[in-house]
């Protein structure tokens, strides 16, 4: 005889393949059939499903996985720097929803306890489904990600000092609240013991599991990490969700991250469906058609109360209005934890039967409204480009000096690569004008004396202000693929003979932003394939040239270059660089006071002497190709010369001054 649990499985997963399926093909999200599949054979629906509570069982090791894959996309450094939003952001959006909830209920009669509680239940937001949906979406690290990212730890974290606070709201007094200081101190120890797990223990653990060379070992010992620490940390007072993405974070910095990341995707997937099929098993049909008014008004105050705090919260962190309606939007809904302590309350009269059935059947409607209405505020966020010229809402304080710039390099976002693109004109020499959305990080880098101004380059008037009208290139660095659009799309309206470069994450964004504008986009996810792609083909010993041959046939999507059985394509004439491989092509500007200053070149017997040909001199706006030996150099010359690389290094050190750089500063385009 089957075991029932199974039986109950096995029905759950062949409704829910029915029920996605056909969600899929109306291009509703997965989440939303899910949800549908438990009000089918849930208790209110069906009821076919015999064995609720072992199913809520297996659904909480779902949202356990889920979370612990969030958190090996993080590090603890990356934690400590949305500290600000988590404790600044969340406290506010917590104690505005509260607010707001008590309050109304006040209005209406209730006690001061059960109306605190309840703005508590509805403060809380499906971590699950948000980070769920921002995964898919591939916008974990936009800056609406990010924020409500912060904003949900800062619940998860918080949801425990509500539970210890329950007793003391519903008027009871004894032992179940004298242990607060102590769950709380024991909370505080199990979280400092996971860090120093996280910078010694763990690398060491899985180091020697790694050494084992087994990956069945290696894929339980990750399970048992994770469900060890999230159950330790659900053993000290805490959610076992924070559990799991401490434990996440534990393993996010050892090299073991990816792989481990790899061989819990599958199980993630399996089991967090099962916890969105739990929560929908919850609504009650029947209460849901005997008091529709009422749950009407409930779901669109819930919703409005919640997608307003949030986004009054963000708006709170100087962060632009996209990313407030993105993040408020996203946060809307009641979460999973709201049940949990909705639970806590009753037995001390907190919540009454039909209040308690109103939250339950409000909360799992709010979560099912969550892809469409995340799908909304990116909508909103990122409306179509706006008519320039109009002077609405202008860059946040660019001084006279910004609008003077002329030729510069307009620098978008100042994360790493940002960073790394600034220090590279400051060594060349170049002007250049960083914009960045995070106020601490523009006041911090403006004390060192970096060019950096606070707007968000989304909106064409900060562009306008930064002088990308008079620019001469722009580099896009945002991680926020729906704002890296506008902002190609809205620089090449003002400017359309800017130079655009922009970083993106994903290859599949490509295409949009070539259609936007951008000259040159750099994919993370390619370039990587083909760095490693080029390191195999010198592993291997192919000569340099035909590396170099196949890594730009790469790049220019002629894969058709990689068959061996097509024979290899002639070079172009043009294309000096791959009929002579051995030779070099650079462009050297003579700097003022080098050796070359003022000499010919029949003096500098480049060719006899350094085996040095000069193909072209550009000189102000004009271009002199093949010069005369008589041709005489001056100051500022941009002079590109053709040699062999080790013929190279003498002939540079005559277009240097004494003491400049050692390096070669781009030529103009």
């Amino acid at each position: 005889m089957l075991p029932p649990l199974l039986t109950d499985i096995v029905i759950l997963f062949a409704l829910g393949m029915a029920v996605v399926y056909l969600c899929q093909r109306l291009k509703v999200p997965s989440i939303v059939g899910f949800l549908l599949t438990g009000i089918l054979a849930g208790p209110h629906g069906l009821a076919i499903i015999a064995h609720a509570h072992e199913v809520e069982v297996l659904a909480e090791i779902g949202v356990v996985l889920l979370l612990f894959t969030i958190g090996l996309e993080f590090s603890f450094g990356e934690l400590m720097r949305i500290k600000r939003p988590m404790l600044l952001g969340g406290s506010l959006q917590v104690f505005l929803v509260v607010a707001g909830v008590a309050g109304l209920s006040l209005a209406l009669g209730r006690d001061w306890g059960p109306s605190v509680f309840l703005g508590c239940v509805l403060s809380l937001s499906s971590t699950a489904i948000v980070l769920k949906l921002y995964q898919e979406g591939a916008a974990i690290d936009s800056p609406q990600g990010r924020t409500s990212l912060a904003i949900l730890i800062y619940q998860d974290i918080i949801v425990v000092a509500m539970l210890l606070a329950t007793p003391l709201l519903g008027g009871a007094v004894g032992p179940e609240t004298g242990g607060g200081w102590q769950a709380m101190a024991k909370g505080g120890a199990v979280i400092l013991a996971l860090g120093l797990t996280a910078r010694w223990g763990a690398p060491w653990l899985l180091r020697q599991v790694a050494d084992t060379r087994s990956r069945e070992l290696f894929i339980v010992t990750i399970v048992v990490m994770c469900l060890a620490v999230a159950w330790l940390t659900s053993w000290a007072g805490l959610s076992l969700a924070l559990g799991a993405f401490l434990a996440g974070l534990i393993i996010s910095d050892s090299p073991y991250s990816h792989q481990a990341i790899g061989n819990i995707l599958p199980l993630r997937d399996l089991f967090t469906s099962l916890f969105f099929v739990s929560i929908g098993m919850l609504l009650d049909l029947h209460f849901l058609v005997a008091n529709p008014l009422v749950v009407v008004l409930g779901l669109v105050g819930v919703l409005t109360l919640k997608s307003l705090t949030a986004g009054l919260a963000t708006r709170a962190l100087h962060l632009p209005r996209r990313v407030a309606i993105a993040t408020g939007l996203s946060l809307a809904q009641v979460g999973e934890f709201s049940f949990i302590l909705a639970q806590s309350g009753v037995p001390f009269g907190l919540l009454d039967p039909w209040t308690y059935q109103l939250v339950l059947v409000v909360s799992v409607l709010t979560m099912g409204l969550t892809p469409p209405l995340m799908a909304l505020g990116q909508r909103m966020a990122a409306p179509p480009a706006p008519v320039l010229g109009s002077g609405r809402g202008a860059a946040a304080s660019p001084n006279d000096r910004n609008h003077a710039l002329s030729g510069h390099v307009l620098v978008v976002g100042y994360g790493l690569g940002g960073r790394n693109v600034a220090r590279a004109a400051r060594l060349t020499g170049l002007d250049y004008l960083i914009l960045e959305m995070n106020p601490f990080t523009v006041r911090d880098e403006q004390a060192k004396g970096e060019p950096i101004v606070f707007g968000d380059a989304v909106n064409p008037a900060v562009l306008e202000h930064a002088g990308a009208a008079s620019a001469r290139a722009m580099v896009v660095t945002v991680p926020d693929p729906v704002a890296t659009r506008r902002i190609v799309a809205n620089a090449k309206a003002l400017n359309p003979g800017l130079a655009v470069i922009a970083r993106t994450r994903y290859q599949a964004e490509l295409p949009a932003l070539k259609s936007l504008g951008a000259d040159e986009v750099v994919s993370e996810e390619f370039e990587s394939a083909v760095e490693i792609f080029a390191r195999l083909l010198k592993h291997l010993l192919l000569p340099e040239t035909e590396v170099e041959r196949l890594t730009a046939a790469l790049r220019a999507g002629d894969y058709e270059q990689l068959r061996l059985d097509q024979p290899s394509q002639p070079a172009a004439i043009c294309d000096l660089r791959q009929m002579l491989p051995e030779l070099e092509i650079v462009t050297l500007r003579l700097e003022s006071g080098a050796p070359a200053a003022g000499r010919s070149l029949a003096e500098l017997e480049l060719r006899q002497r350094h085996g040095v040909s000069v193909l072209a001199i550009r000189r102000d706006e004009s271009i002199e190709g093949n010069p005369p030996a008589q041709a005489r150099l001056r100051p500022g010359d941009w002079v590109v010369v053709m040699a062999r690389p080790e013929n190279l290094a003498a002939a540079r050190g005559l277009f240097r001054a004494p003491g400049g750089p050692v390096f070669d500063p781009p030529a103009p385009a």
